[in-house]
């Protein structure tokens, strides 16, 4: 009997292996052809300018100058309703509180909130957070994912049944879904997190989130069953969730969350449909693949101090010879920013305090090594357009490394902040859009004429 199903897995393999072979043999097309029919591959054009699809008032992403009449590369700025994110951080950093929900506020509603008007965010955040009753143990218990991603977006989509209007796509009832969501994010992931270590024999244990504390002290106070963490730990996580609350229109999650919006569809489906967009390793996954990266270059170097063993491993990453043998620096390198990244800029001047703090000199050395030679190893071996710099997933996934966050949680916290970038998007999206988004594609295939069956 055993052999019989065998047989049947390795016919059924085979079918599939040969079906596949079709795919790519009818899906294939000349990569010369995109430049033949003047195809802006990946909505970017030869420059790897984005194609403009759309006008936003929420958040502007600035890699480029005026000089003589030129565009010229120059130092990445990133602005949030107009406001720089440097001011915004040095801001809530001199006054000495979170800044996440202040930065939510300005994203969603347009305008720096007064005290007033930020305490009665506070509030509204922190009445929201509970989830629906028996939705830990009916939902986010039952069947268990390894990955959080696909975990939260169940959860998210689930959260739909629960919700009366969730088909009403008026602004008011949008809101209401998007601050709800925000609100619940972190006990999605949390939740889920430790839900699927209970499944695989660790200890459970839920903890009910604390009205008093920011969005990063409730990640982290949940997170760990002493509920213990330092002030400079829930600051540098706060600072992070910050900087990755949104970045223009364009990066793929957010306009995937325009386009969703665009078809009229409601809020759950909308953020599940970013989600998907997020996790990939070409965007949210990206700081998992850069503690990956380090962890193989770790254990292949013999001395992280050498300098001739660290340019031998980032060429051989460059050549397919080591790690996934993708032939990519992960951390290295963005669409727009040709010199440097603003985000890792901020977050560098406080990764080598809270290193000093965690003991993790001898890594963050290797860091500054890989960040200071990678781009003249890719100049090197790369025709490039532009600059290539460290972005921020090259800094975030060691600081979350220091935070003990585990690696499951690192693109599910990047998704905790951009869903405030992707809810002031679908706003902006419902109040202004008319049309649905529909680009154009080129059809290639010749017309042919049908033939029958018992002719083929």
């Amino acid at each position: 009997m055993s052999k019989n199903i065998d047989n049947i897995i390795f016919e059924n393999t085979q079918r599939i292996q040969d079906l596949a072979s079709k795919c790519e043999k009818n899906n294939a097309i000349e990569k010369e052809l995109y430049t033949q029919y003047e195809v802006k591959r990946g909505l970017r054009d030869l420059n790897g300018k984005g194609v403009l699809a759309g006008l936003t008032n929420i958040s502007d992403v600035c890699a480029k100058k005026i000089v003589d009449g030129e565009e010229v590369p120059c130092a990445g700025n990133l602005y949030y309703r107009g406001y720089n994110i440097k001011d915004i951080v040095k801001g809530f950093l001199e006054a000495d509180h979170p800044g996440f929900e202040e930065t939510a506020y300005l994203l969603l509603f347009g305008e720096l909130p007064t005290e007033k008007e930020l305490a009665r965010f506070r509030e509204m955040l922190a009445d929201r957070r509970m989830l629906p009753p028996n939705f830990t143990r009916d939902v986010i218990m039952k069947a268990p994912s390894p990955d959080m991603m696909n975990s939260i977006s169940r959860c998210i989509l689930q959260l739909y049944s629960y919700d009366d209007k969730a088909d009403d796509t008026s602004l008011p009832n949008v809101l209401r879904q998007c601050i709800n969501l925000i609100s619940q994010f972190p006990m999605l992931m949390v939740y889920g997190y430790h839900a699927y270590n209970y499944k695989i024999g660790q200890d459970l244990y839920i903890y009910a989130p604390d009205p008093s504390l920011s969005a990063a002290e409730n990640i982290l106070m949940m997170l760990r069953e002493n509920r213990e963490y330092s002030e400079l730990e829930a600051k540098i996580l706060d600072m992070a969730m910050v900087l990755h609350m949104d970045h223009g229109g364009g990066n793929n999650s957010t306009f995937t969350t325009h386009v969703v919006t665009s078809s009229g569809t409601d809020t759950y489906s909308t953020i599940a449909a970013a989600m998907a967009s997020l996790k990939g390793p070409k965007h949210g996954g990206a700081n998992v693949k850069v503690t990956q990266m380090f962890e193989d270059m770790k254990s292949v170097l013999t001395d992280w101090t050498d300098d001739d063993q660290v340019r031998k491993y980032l060429s051989d990453l460059l050549d397919k010879k080591a790690f996934d043998k993708k032939g990519l620096i992960y951390g290295m390198g963005h669409a727009i920013y040709s010199i440097s990244d603003p985000r890792a800029e901020i977050f560098k001047k406080f990764v080598k305090q809270l290193a000093m703090e965690k003991h993790y000199e001898k890594e963050y050395a290797l860091y500054e090594k890989v960040e200071h030679m990678a781009p003249q190893i890719i100049g090197e071996k790369r025709r490039i357009y532009k600059g290539v710099n460290a972005n921020v997933d090259f800094y975030s996934g060691l600081v979350y490394s220091m935070l003990g966050l585990p690696p499951a949680l690192y693109t599910p916290i990047f998704a905790a902040a951009r869903i405030v970038g992707w809810s002031a998007h679908r706003l902006e999206e419902l109040q202004n859009a008319d049309k649905i988004i529909r680009p154009a594609y080129k059809p290639l295939a010749p017309h042919r004429d049908y033939i029958q069956l018992k002719d083929r």
